[in-house]
């Protein structure tokens, strides 16, 4: 059973839906008390650091969650600003993040053209290719896999063995982490059709 954790961020019924058409059981928790069943958990998130950390300590799940994803060592899969609040922190914000994998979140600011410095468009919007790192179930069955990204900040992790996948803009930078059960994606899987589903599946899988 997937768990879509609704804190108010994050496009919860677009991914209900894919596990729906997929046949694979999926809820969605709104309090704690639901949210404490989980065994497989994402955890979404659109906007800002410290908007989104706002959230998830108002929703009441926060101290569920911790319990849940460092305790109980249930899967988890962050989303966009959901994998970045697994950081210690941000450049975008002053809140102290999850702390689930040792980084920090970093603004994507210059990029390398042609040997030229320049500052890059942002935010990184479109579709872009994905290049994972290391064997890992998450990508498993996957062929040069593309997806749709909306952002201007990344994870910065302070180990490399906790990117899992990389993508080119302006320079390289890390798209996917993981530290054990624990994961995260900057780029939509639910807005990436067949490479998001296809990872979805894998997650729910895991």
């Amino acid at each position: 059973m997937v768990t879509l954790v609704n804190y108010g961020l994050g496009n919860i019924q677009a991914f209900y839906h894919i596990y729906t058409r997929l046949n694979l059981p999926v809820t969605i928790a709104y309090t704690p008390e639901q949210l404490s069943q989980a065994n497989k958990i994402i955890l979404p998130g659109v906007g800002a650091f410290d908007w989104a950390m706002t959230r998830l300590h108002q929703s009441g799940m926060r101290e569920v969650l911790d319990h849940l994803v460092i305790n109980q060592k249930v899967p988890v899969l962050g989303i966009c600003v959901g994998m970045q609040i697994m950081a210690n922190r941000s450049e975008e914000g002053v809140m102290p993040g999850l702390s689930w994998i040792d980084g920090d979140i970093r603004k994507l600011e210059i990029g390398i053209e042609a040997g030229v410095r320049r500052e890059l468009s942002l935010p990184h919007m479109g579709w872009n290719d994905v290049n994972p790192s290391t064997a890992n179930p998450l990508f498993a069955g996957m062929t040069d896999p593309r997806f749709y990204f909306l952002h201007s900040y990344y994870f910065f992790p302070k180990q490399e063995c906790h990117t899992l996948a990389t993508t080119d803009y302006g320079s390289k930078f890390t798209a996917a982490v993981s530290n054990g059960h624990i994961y995260g994606v900057q780029f939509h899987p639910e807005k990436s059709h067949g490479w998001g589903i296809h990872l979805l599946k894998n997650f729910a899988e895991i």
